[in-house]
């Protein structure tokens, strides 16, 4: 008897949607390199990305999609995925190239990143941003908050596909990144918490193969260096060494000065202290330091004294409530900041902080809390 074959059987190949790129127009010094991210939908569809230059004697792009600005002018760079295609437009200006990670004069270097460090487990440090993470929905575009202290508060209300205001709330892993999640958008507001799992599994962390579900791995921040990888977000571990392991500056009597309780310019929230700190002169004595459970009033500075204290280096952390769905509470109040670390099949592991508590501990993935994101 014949044996009977299944030729013709295999299931066709899931079509493409849509690529898109991120972003679409840049500027370059001559002889630099830029990495253009590609997207592309659905993410079962082939993920292959064919890239191309209108002018190569201008830029030329490589496989990976790393633009080169070889001669003053424009040019178009095009990726290819199936039958869609995307076009990022690329002008080379002379100059001479500038380093953005050079440190200047100030708290912060030309990325927004903290000049002082911060150590997350024993002989490694990072560089904090300069202010909280914010999106636009209407021009996808990403940026650090201006000040310290700065948060949007109710106009989260308005977090949206189409939103022409700022939002600073964000559920687990929503970097725009499609991992697989149900819910992968800076704007998801789905209420079920396995919409949010990276790679469609509860134990995936915002690491490793679904390191772009990170908001500052997958996109480039406007105020932070404009190019996408240059940020992360700290894992729990790292956060709880920050806290409550590392060795710090004595200041005023106490050991170890790592973080208190304050309010900033009429703001609650949090100050951490870099490892290396030294007091300005003129502003009042350090008190409750490293106290979990002391009130926001333990320590008050004016915008002009927390200037002293941001140029000796310190990041402060305002309470900038939280979002459920479309509803946002506690503002300037509740405290509560994503990490990287996955909890259960409910939440992933965050920093929270209100008048009597600050702890790790897990929020459900869907709420909207803050981030903020370190340089290594």
């Amino acid at each position: 008897m014949a044996l009977l074959g299944f030729i013709g059987c295999r299931p066709e190949a899931v079509p493409v949607d849509s690529i898109t790129l991120r972003p679409t127009e840049k500027e370059l010094m001559l002889g630099t390199t830029y990495q253009i991210v590609a997207s592309v939908l659905p993410a079962d569809a082939p993920q292959e990305v064919e890239w191309s230059s209108s002018d190569a004697t201008v830029a030329t792009v490589s496989e990976a999609g790393v633009v080169t600005a070889v001669a003053v002018g424009e040019c178009d760079i095009t990726a290819t995925a199936g039958d869609k295609s995307a076009v990022c437009h690329i002008t080379v200006v002379d100059g001479t190239p500038s380093d953005p990670d050079v440190p200047v004069t100030g708290p912060f270097d030309n990325n927004g990143a903290s000049t002082a460090v911060f150590s997350v487990e024993e002989g490694r440090t990072v560089h904090f941003s300069r202010g909280n993470l914010q999106y636009q929905a209407s021009t996808e575009m990403w940026r650090f908050a201006e000040h310290q202290y700065d948060y949007m508060g109710s106009a989260n209300r308005n977090i949206s596909s189409d939103n022409t205001g700022w939002i600073d709330l964000f559920g687990w892993g929503t970097s725009g990144w499609n991992s697989g999640a149900t819910a992968f958008q800076p704007w998801a507001t789905s209420a079920t918490s396995s919409d949010y799992y990276p790679g469609g599994s509860l134990t995936n962390n915002l690491e490793g193969d679904y390191a772009n579900a990170d908001w500052g791995v997958y996109n480039a921040i406007s105020n932070g260096g404009n190019r996408p990888g240059l940020w992360r977000t700290l894992t729990n571990a790292e956060w709880d060494y920050l806290l409550n392991s590392r060795t710090a500056s004595s200041v005023g009597g106490y050991d170890n000065v790592r973080y208190i309780k304050a309010k900033v310019n009429n703001v609650q929230g949090v100050i951490l202290f870099p490892d290396e700190y030294s007091h300005p002169g003129g502003l009042t004595a350090l008190n409750n330091v490293n106290t979990a459970t002391s009130a926001f009033n333990a320590y008050v500075l004016t915008a002009d004294e927390w200037a002293l204290m941001e140029n000796a280096g310190c990041i402060f952390m305002p309470a900038a409530g939280y979002r459920d769905g479309m509803s946002v509470d506690y503002v300037g109040s509740y405290g509560g900041y994503w990490t990287s670390t996955f909890y259960n099949e409910v939440g992933a592991c965050n920093l929270f902080f209100m008048a009597d508590a600050m702890e790790l501990r897990f929020n459900i993935r869907s709420f909207g809390l803050s981030v903020r994101l370190v340089k290594d």
